[in-house]
């Protein structure tokens, strides 16, 4: 199928079911954290997913390749970046499994429903505030800062949509562990199982993988770290493995 991309747009390949992605450079493209998620997160066969902030629709149409999920819907509130991920949707031919839905994270439960999702998955905005942005209107910035929505709101919107028994999955920065639990539990949303990211073995963890539980019970496993870089510009094993190299 072929697709007209729009100007600065480019077609990357996801080494996975021939699948490409349609980005912008100028605008924002995912990154590993996006890529790790997917490989995390866990949907049994039947699966409703939702993906919260889905930005180009990496997330669903990875996870889409990766698990036997029933239908997967991606949420995002930006416009430009809600039609690259309809577009690259389409030209992967998945609009049977996979929809795009315009929205805020923060409405989710009024958009969606109580308990309409076996899983949900979401790469969030990592920084507080705008201290130091020059546009807070420039995607990037809504990407990584907590501009159009908090971690509060998507907590309490995975809570809300989730049905009984179903997991959330969270990639974020581990320098707001103890804010992420506190958070989770609040929402009876019970830690369960929780990765380190290490970009080299000798270094401190810059991501966090986290799996909670609706209304589970307490007991969490912390799984062996995992390590990006063998040496500089070479992946370890795992994370080749993890992009389908």
């Amino acid at each position: 199928m072929t697709i007209n991309l729009k100007e600065n747009e480019r077609l990357d390949e996801l080494q996975r079911n021939g699948y490409q992605i349609i980005q912008n450079p100028k605008k924002f493209c995912f990154g590993m954290d996006a890529v790790l998620l997917s490989g995390f997160a866990k949907a049994g066969k039947g699966d409703k997913v939702l993906d919260m902030g889905t930005g180009t629709g990496i997330i669903p149409i990875l996870m889409e390749a990766k698990t036997e999920a029933a239908h997967l819907t991606g949420l995002e509130i930006q416009e430009e970046s809600a039609d690259m991920a309809r577009r690259s949707v389409e030209l992967n031919r998945l609009q049977d499994k996979i929809i795009i839905v315009q929205g805020d994270i923060k409405e989710a439960g009024t958009l969606f429903g109580a308990a309409s999702f076996d899983v949900v998955t979401c790469n969030p905005p990592y920084m507080i505030g705008q201290h130091g942005i020059k546009n807070p209107e420039e995607p990037k910035a809504i990407a990584r800062h907590e501009i159009l929505c908090t971690l509060e709101d998507v907590i309490a919107q995975a809570a809300k949509v989730l049905k009984p028994g179903g997991n959330f999955y969270m990639v974020h920065r581990p320098f707001r562990l103890a804010e992420i639990m506190v958070m989770l539990r609040e929402y009876r949303l019970e830690p369960k199982r929780m990765q380190m990211v290490h970009p080299f073995v000798d270094r401190e963890p810059n991501m966090v993988l986290i799996e909670a539980n609706r209304g589970g019970r307490p007991r969490m496993t912390v799984e062996r770290p995992l390590i990006i870089y063998r040496e500089p510009g070479v992946y370890m094993p795992e994370i080749y493995e993890i992009y389908g190299y």
